[in-house]
């Protein structure tokens, strides 16, 4: 599984001409799963996330998690976070799971940050044709990979 988290002022995810998610002070996470993923790989990723200390406290020190600072979260769904360029241009996708399995372990991870979040999740749409807007805060991108 990996993550590429965002700390962002605002952040949004569209589909045709439509806002489906739409967050302010918080976190954009951008996740994709590998075909070996589990439900156990799912619940460590959604504690490191909810608890990253990526946020300011009041000496300016990176010391405060979403939670801490009462932001909110935006989830995208991302397989080609598992494309690999190590032979050739094109990008092999060889190490992802399988679209269906995808799907269930982005409803899991979606479903389980929701019981675990004291703070709003918005969501994109797996699989969908999304554009995603965002300002990245500072700028800070964490990548995560288990």
């Amino acid at each position: 599984m990996k993550a590429v988290i965002q700390r962002v002022t605002q952040a949004s995810v569209q589909i045709d001409d439509a806002v489906i998610g739409s967050i302010k002070n918080g976190i954009l996470i951008l996740v994709g799963f590998h075909g070996e993923d589990t439900r156990d790989t799912i619940e460590w990723m959604v504690n490191k996330v909810l608890h990253l200390r990526i946020f300011t406290d009041s000496e300016g020190k990176m010391n405060e998690s979403v939670i801490d600072i009462k932001g909110e979260i935006l989830v995208v769904s991302q397989f080609t976070l598992y494309g690999s360029v190590k032979k050739g241009t094109r990008p092999s996708f060889i190490e992802a799971a399988k679209p269906g399995e995808a799907e269930k372990l982005y409803d899991y991870f979606l479903d389980y940050l929701k019981k675990q979040s004291p703070v709003p999740i918005e969501a994109g749409e797996f699989g969908g044709d999304m554009k995603v807007s965002l300002i990245n805060d500072g700028p800070v991108t964490i990548i995560i990979d288990k």
